[in-house]
């Protein structure tokens, strides 16, 4: 069984009920995203805070550590224990974070919602990544995924104001689905629960209803993911980034359409299905 360090258990409510009056004046009650400040100390310093709807903040918070490149491996990590009286999650390590000053001095804010941010440079380690070259994604699976997508039960259905990452299978099935405040959250936990199952990414396809930015590309590519997915558009510096490191990625993707970007090479073309109908 792989090494899962020792987790607390502290997924807090992801909605709460408002009243609102409309532009007739007739008030009623609707369920907001209930977000929440998560400030995450390591070895006892503080590291950053993060805003999240706390659906999964021990996997954020692993996802956090593991795409900042702070922690190498899970197997350095002891515990993980978040205390929402304080909004306060801690994180303690065998070792320590080596050169943590240094490495957490740089900090660059991304265009993520709820303005993310990474350490050090964006294109660290970036020409070392490599994905697999013989991945291969059917158009009847992205077709699938989208409709998976489509029909899931989410907050942002009943609530609006999230934005949600999933990760599928080679063969289109739903492994995870999370939601959050910021896209770069979202990411992270899907990281964060990976690690903890010592799941590869090779023959994988991750999904985002965000824009894929360089900063989404890179962590796709840091988990190891050749198929990136959106149903919004893509940056110029994502683009440039995902030609660099070879990953594939679909924009606009919604009903039967989508846009191939880069890696063109590993998407299967069945060209009559987009000339079936539109799903109701």
């Amino acid at each position: 069984m792989a090494y899962r360090p020792e987790l607390s258990a502290a997924s807090a409510v992801l909605t709460r009920e408002v009243e609102v009056l409309d532009e007739r004046g007739r008030a009623s009650i609707i369920a907001i995203p209930a977000e929440r400040p998560l400030t995450v100390y390591v070895d006892k310093r503080e590291l950053v805070t993060l805003m999240t709807l706390g659906g999964a903040p021990e996997a954020l918070t692993l996802g956090y550590l593991r795409n900042q490149r702070l922690v190498r491996s899970l197997d350095d990590i002891v515990s993980v224990h978040v205390d929402w009286d304080v909004d306060a999650v801690a994180v303690k390590t065998r070792h320590g974070i080596a050169d943590v000053e240094e490495r957490t001095s740089k900090k660059v804010v991304t265009t993520g919602c709820g303005q993310g941010s990474v350490f050090g440079g964006l294109m660290d380690d970036v020409d070392k990544i490599r994905l697999p070259d013989a991945a291969r994604l059917h158009q009847s699976t992205l077709y699938g995924i989208v409709d998976t997508i489509r029909t899931h039960q989410s907050i942002y259905k009943q609530a609006g104001s999230v934005h949600g990452c999933a990760l599928f299978s080679a063969r289109g099935e739903l492994l995870y689905f999370v939601e959050d405040v910021g896209r770069h959250n979202a990411v992270d936990a899907i990281a964060g629960l990976m690690w903890l199952e010592g799941m590869d990414g090779a023959d994988k396809i991750f999904y985002t209803t965000g824009r894929l930015t360089s900063e989404m590309v890179i962590k796709g590519a840091q988990m190891g993911i050749p198929f990136l997915l959106s149903r919004s558009g893509t940056t110029q510096m994502g683009h440039m980034v995902a030609e660099r490191i070879g990953m594939t990625l679909l924009a606009r993707c919604t009903g039967k359409h989508f846009l191939l970007l880069t890696g063109k090479e590993r998407l299967v073309f069945a060209p009559e299905l987009a000339e079936v109908l539109r799903y109701a």
